[in-house]
């Protein structure tokens, strides 16, 4: 187990995993690749909505925090390329059920106070 750190110090480490943690497309890569291995174009099909250089961006960083590994095989024209999710990949996705668990539970109620929000006339800031 790790040392314990202060999230709300500007230089804490825990911070900016937590960041690339809730990046706007990680969670849905994620959750993605649970079934195993995908090409870049698969990924981009079960993922609606991404953009190519979103993925692409989203990809290199969780490859380069080993959460993701990239498996070329040169030996196909074109290479083939797969997405996995490496262990520390998995027990980040673990760790992320609840919170998919939570949303899934209260889409409704979020929808429902966004509604209620913009229909206010004074909005609080």
């Amino acid at each position: 187990m790790g040392t314990a750190h202060d999230l709300l110090a500007a230089r804490c480490p825990s911070r900016d995993v937590l960041n690339r943690v809730g990046a706007r497309w990680v969670p849905t890569v994620l959750t993605a690749l649970e079934p195993g291995p995908m090409r870049f174009t698969e990924l981009k099909k079960v993922v609606e909505g991404v953009t190519a250089k979103a993925l692409t961006e989203t990809l290199r960083a969780l490859e380069c925090d080993g959460i993701v590994d990239r498996v070329e095989t040169p030996s196909v024209t074109p290479p083939k390329v797969d997405y996995s999710l490496t262990p520390l990949g998995r027990s980040l996705l673990e760790a992320l059920d609840p919170v998919r668990d939570w949303a899934e539970r209260h889409a409704g109620d979020i929808a429902e106070a966004r509604r209620r929000y913009s229909q206010s006339a004074v909005h609080p800031r």
